[in-house]
């Protein structure tokens, strides 16, 4: 007979599927079990439609009465674009109720458990806990600490080289690795970049190196508003929304990036530049769940002084360069006591080039 993490991990398996769509809705997937044999699943697709558990109770039918459902999240307890999911189990007549974890939602945080237990169901929480909290780490980082997760994303030798002097950057890594970083880009709400990373390569910043149904959000970091409104960027605007934060937008340039289809956002510091934590409380209050930044040393720095990085993950390409432009504009350092530690989380060959995600260690 399989067990509870069996069936938990069919239902992450699931919640998967919505990787790159549900934002800014938590990724969940839903198996209803009945004498040890699968009788419905599903899995939440985008914000607006069905939740997992109602997809999987619809394809289980009459068989979900007396069963046990496993919920990769803790089912919600209020009304919002849908109903409740707790009630349609408890409607449904499920004998059981097994989540992996508790729903970092305040709106829910342990009610739809409540709820479904005041039916006489009972309820097991904490199965594959891990596995489900990194899916929807960026859910968790915004309804606990209303930021997202920043993930940051780098390309460059061994020896650390970004771009050669002149600025030449592409391209350090091979396509393998172009395609993976893509991956990610989009599963993000949204990527951030600054002017300079914009201003040098001129990107889109859009997903292209693999399928997707939507496009994140593009922010750029632009103090002074001297983004060009014919840069590439809003060549997709239509489908790919430009927000640029910046410190003041009495500027002659700002009704013109207004124009070209940008929202400005003015978040100054007392430095007159963006303030950077600022941002990401703004992105928080937006629904964005996951940013995946890709800019250059200057802003690479100004990202990990700030405490705005989560995540580094970065690309290294087997070549060396010796001299030219570096990952991240730190320090002068005093002493090693001032270096920014990481743990390693995974290493991996992508092509002739190596993955390296390292989480930092202040990072919840």
């Amino acid at each position: 007979m399989m067990g509870d993490a069996f069936h938990m991990a069919r239902a992450l398996k699931l919640a998967a599927r919505g990787l790159n769509t549900t934002t800014p809705n938590p990724r969940v997937g839903c198996v209803i079990v009945r004498d040890g044999q699968v009788v419905g699943e599903g899995w939440h697709v985008r914000a607006g439609q069905p939740h997992a558990e109602a997809h999987a109770l619809q394809a289980a039918g009459d068989a979900a009465r007396g069963a046990t459902a496993y919920v990769t999240l803790e089912p919600c307890s209020h009304h919002g674009r849908t109903p409740p999911c707790a009630d349609a189990l408890v409607r449904a007549g499920v004998a059981r109720v097994v989540a992996a974890m508790q729903d970092p939602n305040p709106l829910v945080s342990g009610q739809g458990l409540a709820r479904l237990a005041a039916a006489g169901i009972a309820t097991t929480c904490g199965v594959l806990e891990q596995e489900a909290h990194e899916l929807n780490i960026g859910f968790v980082s915004r309804m606990t600490r209303g930021r997202p997760w920043v993930r940051l994303k780098t390309a460059s030798t061994l020896d650390g080289v970004t771009a050669l002097d002149n600025g030449v950057s592409q391209w350090i890594t091979g396509r393998a690795a172009r395609r993976d970083g893509h991956r990610w880009r989009a599963r993000a709400c949204a990527v951030l970049s600054g002017i300079g990373t914009v201003q040098e390569d001129n990107p889109s910043l859009t997903v292209r190196e693999v399928p997707v149904e939507r496009q994140p959000l593009r922010v750029i970091v632009d103090a002074r508003l001297a983004l060009s409104p014919a840069a590439k960027l809003f060549a997709d605007i239509d489908r790919a929304p430009v927000l640029v934060a910046c410190a003041s937008d009495d500027v002659p340039n700002a009704r013109a990036l207004r124009d070209a289809g940008a929202e400005l956002l003015v978040l100054p510091n007392d430095g007159g530049k963006v303030d950077l934590p600022a941002l990401l409380q703004a992105l928080g209050a937006r629904g964005i769940n996951e940013l995946h930044a890709e800019s250059g040393h200057k802003l690479n720095g100004s990202l990990l002084r700030e405490g705005c990085v989560d995540e580094l993950l970065m690309y290294v390409a087997p070549t060396v360069l010796g001299r030219g432009m570096g990952l991240f504009n730190l320090g002068p350092f005093d002493t090693l006591d001032q270096r920014v530690d990481v743990d390693i989380r995974d290493i991996r060959a992508v092509g002739r080039d190596w993955r390296v995600l390292a989480r930092l260690r202040e990072s919840p």
